[in-house]
C-alpha cells in the first residue's frame, strides 16, 4: 500500500524555487560561491562560531574535521554508539579505530560516565552525537576532554536549532558538523556545514574541501595567480544551487523547530493511553529539534511487527538509528553497548515533519493503537 503519511517530508514553498532561479541567472552554480558564503555567515550567527564552511554533506564534514585534527593510523577515537554509521565511518576514513561507547537510555546520547573507562594511551578524541536531534551532555564531555587532553567533535547532524543548557548546538567542542539532508529539520536535499572557532582548522577544512587549494570564488578579487595545492584534498564543495535553498531554509529554522515541538507535545499526549509505547522523555536542560520522533516499544510487544502493521496502513515509520557496534563494517566484538543495542531493537520512529497535520497525527496514533492491541 502506498504511503499516505510519510515518515518525513521537507517543507518548501516558492521561496526555495525563487532562490534556485536567482542562482541560475547569476551564472555561478559551482561550490564555494556567493550563496555558500551567505549560508556560512548564517551558521556562524546560529552557533556563535567564528568560522563556518559549507560542504556537500555531513559525512564529508566529519571526515575533514578528523583530518584537520590530524587523526591517523594507530589512533583511537571514542564514538557514540547510537548513530548513523557515517559517524564511525569518518574515523575509518582517516585510518584510525573507532571505539564505541554506550549511551544514555533516555537521550540516546553518549554516556559521560562511561567515557573515561574507554580512554587508552591511543585515544585522541571524542565524537559525541546529538542523537535524533536530542543534545548530548556537553558540559561533562567538555570537562572530560580537557582533563585528558582530547579533542571533542560535535556530530550535530540532526540538531540545527537545538539548545543545551542555554547554548545552541554546534557551539560545543573543537568542531561541530551539521547535516542538510532531506530528513533533517532544514534541508537542501544533501549538504552539510562545519563550524569551529579555530582559524587554522577552518583553513585546512576549506582547502581540504576543494582539492587542497583556495576556492575560485575567493580568488576572484585577488588578481591573477595560479593556485598551488597545499596538500591532499577532496571535492567536498556544496553547489551554490543547494546553498541557496539552504539559506532559505535556515531563515525558517525557528518556525520549523517551534512547529515540530508542538507536534512532539501533541504526540506525547496522544500516546499516553497506549500501553507498551513510551514517548521520549527529554531532560529539562535541553531542547531537541525532533528531527526524529522515536518511541520505545516495550516487551513483550514486537517492534518489527508494529512497523509492518503501520506500513501496511500507509503510515511511514522506521527504526530510530543504528547500534554501530553491531555493524559488520567495524568487525566482530568491537564493543559491548547494551543500552544502544536495546534502542536499536526497540525504538520506533513515527512520522515527524513540519507540515504534519493534527489529522495525520490522529491517524498515526489510531493505527499504532490498533497494532498494539492486536498483539
Amino acid at each position: 500500500m502506498p504511503q499516505t503519511i510519510p515518515l518525513t517530508r521537507p517543507s518548501t514553498d516558492g521561496s526555495e524555487l525563487a532562490a534556485v532561479a536567482e542562482v541560475l541567472d547569476s551564472g555561478w552554480l559551482a561550490g564555494q560561491g556567493p550563496h555558500s558564503t551567505i549560508l556560512e555567515q548564517g551558521f556562524s550567527r546560529l552557533t556563535g562560531r567564528q568560522h563556518a564552511i559549507a560542504l556537500n554533506n555531513c559525512t564529508a564534514g566529519l571526515h575533514l574535521a578528523l583530518a584537520a585534527l590530524d587523526v591517523g593510523p594507530g589512533d583511537e577515537v571514542l564514538v557514540a554508539d547510537y548513530s548513523f554509521p557515517a559517524t564511525g565511518h569518518a574515523v575509518l576514513y582517516c585510518g584510525a579505530r573507532p571505539v564505541f561507547v554506550d549511551v544514555r537510555a533516555d537521550t540516546g546520547t553518549i554516556d559521560p560516565s562511561l567515557v573515561e573507562a574507554a580512554i587508552t594511551s591511543r585515544t585522541r578524541g571524542i565524537v559525541a552525537v546529538d542523537a535524533l536531534g536530542i543534545p548530548a551532555d556537553w558540559d561533562p564531555l567538555l570537562d572530560l576532554a580537557r582533563q585528558h587532553g582530547l579533542f571533542l567533535v560535535e556530530d550535530a547532524a540532526c540538531s540545527a536549532g537545538a539548545i543545551y543548557s542555554g547554548r545552541p548546538c554546534g557551539s560545543f567542542g573543537d568542531i561541530a558538523v551539521f547535516s542538510l539532508h532531506a530528513r533533517k529539520g532544514i534541508t537542501c536535499g544533501e549538504g552539510g556545514v562545519l563550524v569551529s572557532d579555530d582559524p587554522d582548522i577552518a583553513t585546512r577544512v576549506r582547502q581540504g574541501a576543494n582539492f587542497g587549494m583556495e576556492s575560485a570564488y575567493a580568488r576572484q578579487a585577488a588578481g591573477f595567480y595560479v593556485p598551488s595545492f597545499t596538500g591532499l584534498g577532496y571535492n567536498y564543495k556544496l553547489s551554490d544551487i543547494l546553498a541557496a535553498i539552504a539559506v532559505v531554509q535556515l531563515g525558517k529554522l525557528e518556525q520549523f523547530t517551534r512547529r515540530r515541538q508542538e507536534i512532539a507535545d501533541r504526540y506525547g499526549r496522544l500516546l499516553a493511553e497506549i500501553p507498551g509505547i513510551l514517548a521520549p522523555d527529554v531532560p529539562g536542560d535541553r531542547m531537541p529539534t525532533w528531527q526524529t520522533y522515536a518511541v520505545t516499544v516495550q516487551e513483550p510487544l514486537s517492534r518489527d511487527a508494529i512497523v509492518v502493521a503501520l506500513r501496511d496502513e500507509g503510515i511511514g515509520c522506521n527504526i530510530g538509528t543504528y547500534a554501530l557496534h553491531r555493524q559488520d563494517t567495524y568487525g566482530p566484538d568491537v564493543a559491548s553497548c547494551p543500552v544502544s543495542n536495546r534502542l536499536f531493537e526497540r525504538h520506533l520512529a513515527l512520522p515527524m515533519f513540519t507540515d504534519l497535520t493534527d489529522a495525520d497525527q490522529d491517524r498515526v496514533v489510531e493505527v499504532l493503537a490498533k497494532a498494539v492491541y492486536s498483539q
